[in-house]
């Protein structure tokens, strides 16, 4: 197949990097608005040669868009619009009600497939890309019936070679509750990251006193704000809710804690220590 990453950045390239390990013959095109990035990922073996948006997509097999989710929203219609008959349109976003919206009324609708990959790091650009990112990672589908089947099957093909579990579900569905597994604790990093900067400002060693738990908690406030304020906004409606239910949860704590109730906050933790067991049952399947 001849296949066209928009977005050469850790997304992308880890696509392009994890098909090349497992299956020879793709060509991989790339493009970005960085030709520093394109040049990178050429140089990285992510790609094998950079074109402009439109001839990359009308020379396509595959299109698979991976930019920020405010660029998918501009990139869909005209990248359903040059592609070729047969080929396939897929999104990496991780929002995906707003995309299928979209797309409803396009005459190539069946032509598209929207799929998140629920894999990441808190880098980016294409020296962030490595080909076992997606391994052994779930890729949520949504609204497979309005994609045709035989390209549906091409695309969930690809994800097993990958070595992918595949999830179906509604896109309303998927914005709801990735909004609580995966948008909630970038903001809760993100969050933690600015109240221990604040107090840095008066305690210069305050960071000689982070240890490994405040690495893996904050690690997330890395992130791309490129790539995540366009999240929060496409999922203002989730993201408002689960934050709702978040910041009730820690006026528990504060409430406990302001009282010196041992037994009360050992209760919390005692609960919160469900989501082991949770987890485990989620590795083992």
């Amino acid at each position: 197949m001849k296949i066209s990453i928009i977005g050469v950045g850790l997304l992308g390239g880890s696509f392009a990097l994890g098909l090349k390990s497992v299956e020879e013959g793709h060509y991989f095109i790339g493009v970005d608005t960085n030709d520093d990035h394109t040049t990178l990922a050429k140089k990285l073996g992510i790609i094998d040669q950079s074109m402009h948006f439109n001839q990359a997509v009308k020379s396509s097999d595959l299109v698979v868009l991976a930019t920020p989710v405010n660029v998918i929203n501009r990139q869909l219609i005209e990248a359903l619009n040059l592609l070729p008959k047969d080929a396939i349109l897929i999104d990496l976003g991780s929002t995906k009600s707003a995309f299928n919206k979209i797309v409803a009324d396009h005459p190539k609708r069946d032509q598209y497939i929207s799929c998140h990959p629920i894999a990441g790091t808190e880098n980016s650009g294409p020296e962030a890309a490595f080909s076992g990112l997606f391994k052994t990672k779930q890729i949520i589908i949504c609204e497979k019936e309005k994609s045709n089947k035989v390209l549906l099957d091409t695309i969930v093909g690809i994800f097993k070679k990958l070595d992918m579990h595949i999830t179906y579900m509604h896109s309303e569905e998927h914005d709801r509750h990735i909004a609580y597994v995966s948008h909630l604790s970038h903001i809760s990093s993100f969050a933690l990251g600015l109240t221990v900067l604040e107090k840095e400002k008066d305690e210069k060693s305050i960071f000689t006193m982070a240890g490994s738990g405040f690495s893996s908690t904050v690690r997330l406030a890395k992130s791309s704000p490129n790539m995540w304020a366009p999240i929060f906004k496409q999922n203002a409606i989730n993201v408002s809710l689960a934050l709702d239910a978040y910041i009730k949860q820690l006026q528990k704590f504060k409430e406990i804690i302001d009282l010196g109730s041992e037994e009360k906050s050992y209760e919390l933790m005692e609960k919160a220590n469900e989501i082991r067991r949770v987890l485990m049952g989620l590795e083992k399947g």
